[in-house]
């Protein structure tokens, strides 16, 4: 297989492994979508809120989990790509032990200070709290199985088997659809058994997970195992992963914190509908991110840099891409969306959504960095730097807000903290992979503002009206055929643009 042919299979990989990613995204948030409004009614409000506010607590430990399992992918990937002999069994094993050291912490923490957390400062009715306190012990337990999967989700993603966790998620919401159904059957405490079935779709999807690593990969046959040297070395890149995970947690969380001190949960309401939307919107990069960003490890273990900076910034602008097709009709019918979705739409929330997708398109460009500087391992530098420059969104939105602004205020404080991160991990990434920036700049940013600026200047000029309900659909439809036109001219070079009209021509006969 000549090198353009191995090439092509990759980017055919990627583009099957998105593919199967949004599949089951979109599965997900339908299922989703329509469970938890029939939850709802079947638990009741006060029911309904108390589970979510018990396994909100359990699961705030997430960071912990995120970071440990950026770490074991990444481990995981990079010894699967590296040349020459390869210790997976050794990676998988150790990262194991790590997990169900991690899973032992949680259950201690949870059963000790997170029950007296529960017993003590929530407020729940007397009557029910011993229903909550079953809800938190089978809360546990679910977050602990799901750390100990870690290590098999990461070897599924290290071998690009994205097609498996489509599958395994039809089992999860078909399972998720069928407790909503079975919670009317029993004549039992419903928020008890809701949290006991939720339990058993957790285990089932473990038990999934773990028999297929099994048959398919030798690699995850567990055995007793530990290398010191191996731990420190994943522990030291946990403990700064740690650091990011937990600087990007605060920066969200201390901004919600100062907006109810100066305003009051109203403002967190909106802030909060908003970033349930741009959330959304942000799910469809992330699922083009998880398909690349095996492929940017595995090139930099076999220190093909070339094709990694290839990688890093087709990821970027397919990223910025994709995320601004699907923004581009929320930000013109802002209001009219979230009028016809909530009815009564709480104050601010208009803007804040606008923002906050400005902040999330800034942030797209930034991911295929953020892997490639975690495919080195040499995260300390990159981690402090990031994690301190994103922490800077609280001090400065609070002086902000001190000094009289608006409540949006402090999402323009998170725009300045992204590009400053954005800029900070432009300058490090060139430090860590050689990263041509010139290349990135002129590829990636240029063509994009190019595009923006395109689409601006069109809307501006002739569609900036606030339209009804048919307008937001002939809107939408112009304006996302203009954008795909304007990315189509601008954003892609003569190759891609060759690529493109050929797939595009194939399709066209195929269906002819």
């Amino acid at each position: 297989m000549s090198v353009a042919e191995s090439k092509n299979t990759k980017y055919k990989r990627m583009a099957k492994n998105a593919g199967m990613l949004y599949f089951r995204m979109l599965l997900t948030m339908g299922v989703t979508l329509y469970t938890s409004r029939v939850v709802l009614q079947a638990l009741g409000i006060d029911d309904f809120g108390i589970y979510h506010v018990v396994a909100g607590f359990v699961t705030m430990l997430g960071f912990l989990n995120s970071a440990m399992a950026s770490a074991t992918q990444r481990f995981l990937a990079f010894e699967l790509g590296k040349p020459g002999d390869k210790d997976m069994p050794g990676i998988f094993s150790m990262s194991m032990n790590i997990h169900m050291l991690i899973a032992l912490f949680v259950l201690i923490l949870g059963e000790t200070v997170g029950l007296w957390f529960v017993r003590t400062q929530m407020t729940i009715p007397a009557d029910r709290l011993f229903a909550a306190e079953w809800v938190f012990h089978l809360t546990l337990l679910s977050f602990m199985l799901t750390i100990i999967s870690v290590p098999y989700n990461a070897l599924i993603i290290a071998n690009e088997r994205m097609s498996v966790f489509a599958w395994v998620s039809i089992i999860d919401v078909t399972l998720k659809l069928l407790i909503v159904f079975m919670l009317g059957w029993f004549g039992v405490d419903k928020l008890i058994l809701y949290g006991l079935l939720t339990l058993l779709v957790v285990i089932v999807v473990f038990i999934t997970y773990r028999t297929y690593c099994n048959c398919k990969f030798k690699d995850s046959r567990f055995r007793l195992y530990w290398e010191p040297k191996l731990f420190k070395i994943m522990l030291s890149y946990t403990g700064w992963n740690l650091w990011g995970n937990v600087a990007a947690v605060m920066s969200g969380q201390g901004v919600n914190v100062l907006l109810n001190i100066f305003f009051g949960p109203t403002v967190n309401a909106g802030r909060a509908i908003a970033m349930q939307v741009s959330g959304a919107l942000n799910n469809f990069v992330q699922n083009i991110q998880m398909a690349v960003n095996p492929q940017i490890i595995k090139s930099y273990a076999e220190q093909n840099m070339d094709y990694m900076h290839r990688l890093v910034c087709y990821g970027a602008k397919y990223n910025f891409f994709v995320l601004f097709v699907l923004s581009i009709p929320v930000l013109i019918n802002t209001e009219l969306i979230l009028e016809t979705w909530l009815g009564t739409v709480p104050e601010h929330t208009s803007i804040f959504l606008k923002l906050i997708i400005v902040n999330i398109l800034i942030d797209s460009i930034s991911a295929p960095l953020m892997t490639s500087a975690q495919a080195t391992g040499r995260i300390r530098l990159y981690q402090s730097v990031v994690g301190s420059i994103l922490l800077l969104n609280v001090p400065l939105s609070y002086l902000l807000l001190k000094l009289g602004s608006e409540p949006h205020i402090v999402i323009f404080a998170g725009i300045f903290s992204s590009i400053l991160a954005f800029l900070a991990r432009l300058v490090i990434l060139k430090k860590l992979t050689s990263l041509p920036v010139k290349l990135f700049l002129q590829e990636v940013v240029i063509r994009s503002l190019l595009i923006v600026g395109s689409v601006w200047s069109a809307y501006h000029f002739t569609l900036n009206q606030r339209p009804d309900a048919l307008g937001f659909w002939l809107s939408s439809i112009v304006t996302t055929i203009f954008v795909l036109s304007t990315i189509f001219i601008l954003g892609f070079d003569h190759k891609e643009r060759s690529f493109f009209h050929k797939k595009l021509s194939s399709l066209f006969q195929a269906l002819k």
